[in-house]
C-alpha cells in the first residue's frame, strides 16, 4: 500500500466515530483486565524478568534447542518440517492436507499463518478453512484481516458483529453478547466435530519434552488439537518473524 493510500485510509478511520468508540471501549476494557490480572500476582515483575531471560538464553543457542525439540517430537511419534520461506510452509501444509484426503480444516489463532497467507493457499487448493477463535472468525466472515494481535475484531461494535452474523445465517439476532456467543458456539461446534485437520500456532515449546504449549481463553485451541484426526502446529522460530517448524 502506498503512503498516500494509507493516509487516506487513516483519515477515514479517524473520522469514523463508531470505530473510535469501539476502539476506546475495547482498549479500556483490556487495560482494566490486564491490571486485574497483574494484581493477582505477587511477583509479576520477577516473572516477566525470568521469562525474558529464558527467551534470551534460548535464542542464544537456538539451533541446538530446535534440534532437541525436533528429536523429541519425532520420538513421540510426531513429524517436524522446517520451512525455508512462506511458500514452502504453505506448500507443506497443503500437501499434508491432500495426503490426508482432507476437506474441512479448523484453525485456532496463529499470527504466523496470517503472515504467510496460509488460509489463502489452502482455499486456492480447494480446502474449506474456518477460523475458530471468535474474533478471527468474525473478521474472516467480513473478509478482513485481523486488526489486532490479541483482539482481531477490536474495531467492530456489537451491532456490527450482529449484522455480520445475520448475513451468515443468524437471522433475527440482536446485539446481546450472550446471544451472539451462542450463535458462534453452535456454528463453530459443527466445524470442530467435522474437521479433518486442525491447525494451531504455538505460544512456546519445551524442547526437552517435545511439548508445544498454547495459551487460550476460549477453549477453541483444545478443541482444534483434540478432535480432528490430524493436527498441525505452525510457529516462527526467531525473535522476529522467520519461517519456522511445522509439527504434526
Amino acid at each position: 500500500m502506498s503512503g498516500r493510500a494509507l493516509r487516506r485510509r487513516a483519515e477515514r478511520a479517524a473520522a469514523d466515530t463508531g470505530l473510535r468508540r469501539a476502539l476506546a471501549f475495547a482498549t479500556d476494557h483490556m487495560a482494566v483486565q490486564r491490571g486485574q490480572a497483574i494484581a493477582r500476582l505477587e511477583n509479576f515483575d520477577d516473572l516477566r524478568r525470568a521469562a525474558r531471560e529464558v527467551r534470551a538464553g534460548t535464542l542464544s543457542r537456538l539451533p541446538e534447542v530446535l534440534a532437541t525439540l525436533a528429536e523429541r517430537i519425532a520420538a513421540a511419534g510426531g513429524h517436524v518440517f522446517f520451512a525455508a520461506d512462506a511458500a514452502e510452509a504453505c506448500g507443506y501444509v497443503t500437501e499434508v492436507a491432500r495426503r490426508r484426503g482432507a476437506h474441512r480444516i479448523a484453525k485456532a489463532k496463529s499470527m504466523v499463518t496470517e503472515e504467510i497467507g496460509l488460509n489463502r493457499a489452502l482455499a486456492a487448493a480447494g480446502f474449506e478453512v474456518t477460523e475458530t477463535d471468535l474474533g478471527e472468525w468474525i473478521v474472516q466472515l467480513t473478509g478482513e484481516p485481523p486488526s489486532h494481535i490479541i483482539a482481531p475484531a477490536v474495531h467492530l461494535s456489537r451491532g456490527q458483529v450482529a449484522e455480520v452474523f445475520r448475513r451468515h445465517g443468524g437471522e433475527g439476532l440482536t446485539d446481546d453478547p450472550a446471544t451472539l456467543t451462542a450463535f458462534a458456539r453452535a456454528r463453530l461446534r459443527e466445524v470442530f466435530l467435522s474437521a479433518d485437520i486442525g491447525i494451531t500456532g504455538g505460544n512456546f515449546a519445551v524442547a526437552e519434552s517435545g511439548t508445544v504449549c498454547l495459551v487460550t481463553n476460549e477453549g477453541n485451541g483444545r478443541m482444534v488439537t483434540s478432535l480432528p484426526p490430524c493436527t498441525l502446529r505452525c510457529w516462527a522460530w526467531n525473535e522476529w518473524w522467520r519461517p519456522g517448524p511445522i509439527s504434526s
